[in-house]
C-alpha cells in the first residue's frame, strides 16, 4: 500500500448567492419530504446574510492556514477539498484527485465529535464518492475525533475570555457560560458508539469542561444546551434548546451570559443566525446580558492541529483504521422523522496531545 499522498479537507458545504439557496437546501434534505413552504422559511435565514453562508469561505481560509503550517513545518502534501452538499462536491474532488494520480488521501472533517451525522454520515459519503470515482479512486482515511484536543480547546478558551471582556465590567464575573452543539435525535446520540452509552454528548460535556477550565478554573458556573433542532415535535431530541435555557437562567437570577458554540468548528450559518440573531435576541428580551465566543475557525493553533494529527495518521502503521471502530455512529433514520417537516438545516460544517 503507497503512502500517503495527499491531504483532504471535508466539510458540508454552503450556497454563495441567493440563487443557489433553494438548490442546495433541495438537496440537503433529498428523500425527507420536507414540504417547499418549510424550506421557504429555512431561505430566508440565508437570504438575511445576503444569500451567502459563510461556510465556503471559511473552508478556503483554512486551507490557506493549513497550507502555511503544512509548509512551514516540512509536511509536503497537496491539499484537496469536497463537500458533502454543495460545490466543490466530494465526488468531483475524489474524481480529480484519482486524475491527478493521488492513491492514499488522509482527511480531515471538519466536526470534532462522534455522531452520525458528524461521523459516520462523513464515513459513508466519502465511501460513495470513492465507487463514484471508479476503481482509480483513492483510499481516503479519515481523522478520527479531536474535540478534546489542545488545538480545538485553547482558540475556544481564548474566545471565551474575549467575550467575558465584552460584556458589562460589572456582571462578568458572575456571567454563565452556555456552551451550545446541535441537537440531534436522542436515539442517534446514543448510537454514538458502541458500549459508550451516548458518547456525543460525554464528549461535548468534557470539551465544555475543558474550556471552563483554562478559562477560570471554577469562577464561572457553566451548562450544556443545544441549538438548531431539524426534526419532528414527536421525536425525542437532545435538550435543553439554547433559548429556552437562556429563559430559565434569567429566571433563576442570572445577569450576564457567554454562548459557547463548542460543537462546532467555525461561524457558519447556524452560528451567526441560531445564536447571533435568534439567542441574542432571546437574551435581550430576557434582560440578559449577551456575548458569544468565536470558534476555532483559522487560528493558528487550530491549523497546528491539523498538522500534527494528520503527521499522526501518516506514522499510524500500514493497514490501521481510524480510531472509530468500523460499526460506529450507525443509525437508521426512522420513517416519522423522514417524513415529517424538519427545522432548521443543518451545516456541518482527531499527534498532537490530548488536553
Amino acid at each position: 500500500m503507497p503512502a500517503h499522498d495527499a491531504f483532504l479537507l471535508v466539510s458540508f458545504g454552503g450556497p454563495e448567492g441567493p440563487d443557489e439557496v433553494m438548490p442546495f437546501l433541495e438537496n440537503v434534505t433529498r428523500g425527507r419530504g420536507i414540504p417547499p413552504e418549510r424550506l421557504a422559511n429555512v431561505a430566508e435565514h440565508y437570504y438575511a446574510f445576503g444569500g451567502v453562508s459563510p461556510i465556503n469561505q471559511q473552508c478556503r481560509d483554512l486551507l490557506a492556514a493549513v497550507r502555511a503550517d503544512f509548509s512551514a513545518s516540512g509536511l509536503s502534501l497537496p491539499v484537496y477539498w469536497g463537500n458533502r452538499n454543495w460545490t466543490p462536491y466530494l465526488t468531483d474532488t475524489v474524481r480529480a484527485m484519482a486524475g491527478d494520480g493521488v492513491r492514499r488521501a488522509v482527511a480531515f472533517v471538519t466536526s470534532a465529535y462522534s455522531s452520525y451525522s458528524s461521523c459516520r454520515q462523513y464515513l459513508d459519503d466519502i465511501e460513495r464518492a470513492r465507487a463514484a470515482a471508479g476503481p482509480e479512486a483513492p483510499r481516503i482515511d479519515k481523522i478520527g475525533r479531536f474535540y478534546d484536543y489542545p488545538g480545538f480547546i485553547e482558540p475556544f478558551a481564548a474566545s471565551t475570555r474575549a467575550a467575558l471582556g465584552a460584556l458589562p465590567p460589572d456582571l462578568r464575573d458572575g456571567a454563565h457560560l452556555v456552551f451550545t452543539a446541535h441537537s440531534v435525535p436522542v436515539a442517534m446520540a446514543e448510537a454514538s458508539g458502541p458500549g459508550a452509552g451516548n458518547r456525543y454528548v460525554a464528549e461535548l460535556t468534557e470539551a465544555a469542561r475543558l474550556i471552563t477550565e483554562r478559562v477560570a478554573g471554577d469562577g464561572h458556573p457553566w451548562t450544556l444546551a443545544y441549538q438548531s433542532r431539524s426534526g419532528p415535535v414527536s421525536q425525542p431530541w437532545l435538550e435543553p434548546d439554547v433559548c429556552d435555557h437562556l429563559e430559565e437562567l434569567a429566571k433563576s437570577g442570572t445577569k450576564a451570559v457567554v454562548v459557547v458554540p463548542a460543537g462546532f468548528v467555525s461561524d457558519h450559518m447556524e452560528v451567526r443566525h441560531d445564536l447571533d440573531v435568534e439567542a441574542a435576541q432571546s437574551a435581550g428580551s430576557l434582560g440578559l446580558a449577551f456575548a458569544r465566543a468565536a470558534t476555532p475557525g483559522t487560528h493558528p493553533m487550530f491549523a497546528s492541529m491539523i498538522t500534527e494529527l494528520v503527521r499522526e495518521r501518516l506514522a499510524l502503521p500500514d493497514g490501521t483504521g481510524p480510531d472509530c471502530p468500523a460499526d460506529c455512529c450507525r443509525y437508521a433514520r426512522p420513517a416519522r422523522e423522514r417524513e415529517q417537516p424538519a427545522g432548521r438545516e443543518r451545516e456541518q460544517p482527531g499527534g498532537a496531545s490530548r488536553a
